[in-house]
């Protein structure tokens, strides 16, 4: 990425002028004949030299590291958009927000709930499928469960024979690879955390398959794609899947749509209703909704 230096120049000098030294706890001092904060406040609360901020507010001097730019964001009190903003000003991809977890918004929810007229999941960037609407159920319910011993889909790819039969035979090898590319880069994303360490583990300790694709370093998040999905009741199912990301880089929205000419599918869905299920045992009524708790604070 290209730095933008009159950009980021101009963007540090007008966020150093709204501060007034009592935002960011120094006394007043003189009088002074400029608003907001002296450069030099800046380059001490930033711990650097106040020549070298000088250049960065005069579009002068090298790049600014992604060190430099997370003291600047902490001296110039910056909120999330702005942080962003000025990664992205100096060149560099701004660092991940955080995450949600298990824990959806109450927005989300409701969107969950309203878009019932085609199958909607919310699945994390690890594969764990976290809730799903009613016509989802239906559709999946013989593959897939939101139950936490078994609701990793790239698990249990990998590992339960009987979830590859719903699929199409042709593209059992497709499927593999898109879905270790995907997990491949959801893991660098995290950088290595516990939770992408433990799954990986475990799929090398238990799928030899997915230890070779792991193996070959592919890299690719998946986005748009088609679904070829065999269905119990509903034989062959041919379905569109676009996924939206949510403002949580860790969850994402996987909206599954029929291609032109193929909207009867979704009516055999709702008269099929969601009776579908991988393990009945570990459910109870409703739980096809369920979603993980609030986080503290």
């Amino acid at each position: 990425m290209t730095p933008k230096r009159c950009d980021l120049a101009d963007f540090l000098r007008r966020c150093r002028e709204r501060l007034t030294p009592r935002d960011v706890g120094l006394v007043e001092g003189p009088r002074r004949r400029t608003p907001g904060l002296r450069r030099e406040e800046v380059a001490v609360l930033a711990g650097m030299s106040a020549d070298y901020y000088m250049r960065l507010e005069q579009a002068r001097g090298p790049q600014p590291s992604v060190q430099v730019l997370a003291a600047l964001t902490g001296a110039l009190r910056l909120t999330e958009d702005e942080r962003d903003h000025l990664y992205l000003l100096a060149g560099h991809r701004p660092p991940e927000g955080a995450r949600a977890g298990e824990y959806l918004r109450p927005g989300l929810r409701y969107l969950l709930d309203r878009l019932d007229g085609v199958p909607v999941q919310v699945v994390s960037d690890l594969g764990d499928l976290l809730a799903q609407n009613d016509l989802a159920l239906a559709l999946f319910g013989c593959v897939c469960t939101i139950a936490e011993e078994d609701r990793n889909i790239v698990l249990s790819w990998f590992t339960d024979p009987g979830v590859r039969g719903h699929f199409a035979v042709e593209e059992h090898e497709e499927q593999a690879r898109q879905l270790v590319a995907d997990l491949r880069a959801a893991t660098t994303r995290r950088g290595d955390d516990e939770a992408s360490r433990s799954l990986v583990a475990r799929l090398r300790a238990a799928s030899p398959e997915f230890t070779a694709l792991w193996d070959r370093h592919e890299v690719a998040v998946r986005r748009s794609h088609p679904y070829r999905l065999v269905h119990p009741d509903l034989g062959r199912i041919d379905l569109d899947c676009e996924v939206l990301a949510t403002p949580a880089a860790d969850q994402r929205l996987r909206i599954f749509t029929p291609p032109p000419g193929g909207t009867t599918v979704l009516d055999e869905l709702r008269v099929l209703g969601p009776r579908h299920r991988h393990d009945t045992t570990r459910r109870t009524p409703g739980d096809h909704r369920r979603v993980g708790p609030r986080p503290p604070g």
